[in-house]
C-alpha cells in the first residue's frame, strides 16, 4: 500500500493534515513502529518520502440494513425492500415486498448479522382474525418465536407466532400510563398480552380489569403480571368483551379499546360501562378524526350521554393517507 513516512513525534500532525485535504486513504489503518508511522494515501504527494508497506484493511461496519445489502441486492431492489422492521425482544419480523421473495433468504441472513437478534421471521399475512395473528416465516437464526420484550421498565413474554404485538406503540402506551391517576379502576376491553395494563400497573396504584379473545394471548398476560413488579392489580378475563363484561358489578373510570379495526362496534358497550366523567381512549383506522369523534358522539348519544374530546393524536401510519389514530372523550350525562 503507498504510504507517507513520517516520524512518530510528526505523525499525528501529517495525519490530520492529509486528512483535511482529503489525501489520505481511509479504507486503510495507519502502522506505526519503532521510529516511524506510515499513512495510507490515495496517490503520490510531493513533500513527503513515499513508501509501499503492507497494511491492514479496516473493515466497513454498515450504518443500515441497506448497506449490508450492498453488492448483493440491484439498488433498485434495495430501494424496493422495506428496512422498517419490528424488533420484539430478540425476535426481528421483516416485511418483505413480493418482487423480492426469491432473495428473502439472503435478507433474512443480513438481518440476523445486523440487528444481531435471535430469529428473524417475516410476514406472511396482514393481522386476520378474531384472535389478532398473522402467519409468519422464519428466515434465519434460531426458529424460536417466544421472547421477551422490555419496554419502559416492564418486561413482556409472547410468542410472535401466537399473539398480536406492536413495539411501536410504546410511546403511546406511555402517554396513556402517564395521563394516568392512581386509584382509577381500569378497564382495557382488548388486552393481548398486556402492554397496556403492565406498563401502567407497574407504575400506579390501579385495579385493571384485562379482557381478550385469544387465550394464547391471556395465558401470556397471567405470565406477564408474575414477571413483573406492579404496584397495581390486574385481573384477567378470556372471552368475547360484549359477553364477559354482562358479569361486571362495577363501572370504570378509564375504558382502553385498542383495536382499531373494529373497536368501534363496541362502543355501546364502554359508554355503557364508563364512570360519570370517565375517560374512553379510542382507536381506529381512518385518515382523519371525524369519523371517531362523530361515532363516539352517536353512541353517547343514544345512551343518553355526552362526551367531550380531550385529546386528539396520530398513533402511527399504517398506509398512504391512513393513520392508526387515538380520540381521549370524557363522557358524562346529558346536562
Amino acid at each position: 500500500m503507498k504510504c507517507v513516512k513520517v516520524p512518530l513525534k510528526e505523525l499525528n500532525d501529517t495525519r490530520i493534515k492529509l486528512m483535511e485535504n482529503g489525501l489520505m486513504n481511509m479504507e486503510y489503518r495507519i502502522k506505526a513502529e519503532k521510529e516511524f508511522g506510515y499513512i495510507p494515501i490515495n496517490d503520490d504527494i510531493d513533500d513527503y518520502e513515499i513508501v509501499d508497506v503492507e497494511l491492514e484493511e479496516i473493515k466497513k461496519v454498515p450504518h443500515n440494513f441497506s448497506e449490508l445489502l450492498e453488492g448483493e441486492l440491484t439498488e433498485e431492489e434495495i430501494e424496493n425492500l422495506r428496512t422498517s422492521f419490528d424488533t420484539i425482544g430478540d425476535v426481528v419480523i421483516l416485511e418483505i415486498p413480493d418482487n423480492l421473495e426469491n432473495k428473502k433468504q439472503l435478507i433474512g441472513d443480513a438481518a440476523l448479522k445486523f440487528t444481531k437478534r435471535k430469529s428473524i421471521y417475516m410476514k406472511k399475512s396482514a393481522i386476520k382474525g378474531t384472535t389478532r395473528v398473522r402467519d409468519l416465516e422464519f428466515l434465519s437464526g434460531v426458529d424460536d418465536s417466544v421472547t421477551i420484550h422490555k419496554e419502559h421498565g416492564a418486561r413482556l413474554k409472547l410468542d410472535v407466532r401466537e399473539v398480536y404485538f406492536s413495539p411501536r406503540l410504546a410511546t403511546e402506551r406511555k402517554r396513556v400510563m402517564e395521563s394516568v391517576k392512581d386509584g382509577e379502576r381500569i378497564l382495557d376491553m382488548f388486552c393481548g398480552i398486556g402492554p397496556f395494563p403492565i406498563v401502567i400497573a407497574k407504575n400506579k396504584d390501579v385495579e385493571i380489569t384485562a379482557v381478550d379473545i385469544n387465550e394464547a394471548a391471556i395465558r401470556y398476560l397471567d405470565e406477564n403480571i408474575e414477571l413483573n413488579k406492579l404496584n397495581g392489580s390486574i385481573e384477567t378475563y378470556c372471552g368475547d368483551v360484549r359477553e364477559v363484561s354482562k358479569s361486571f358489578n362495577s363501572k370504570f373510570d378509564r375504558i382502553i379499546m385498542n383495536l382499531p379495526g373494529l373497536a368501534y362496534t363496541f362502543l355501546d358497550v364502554a359508554v355503557d360501562l364508563i364512570e360519570e366523567d370517565g375517560i374512553i381512549n379510542y382507536y381506529e383506522f381512518s385518515d382523519s378524526y371525524e369519523q371517531g369523534k362523530k361515532r363516539l358522539e352517536d353512541a353517547c348519544r343514544k345512551a343518553g350521554k355526552e362526551v367531550e374530546i380531550i385529546n386528539t393524536r396520530k398513533v402511527k401510519s399504517t398506509s398512504p393517507g391512513e393513520w392508526h389514530v387515538a380520540i381521549d372523550g370524557k363522557i358524562k350525562k346529558n346536562s
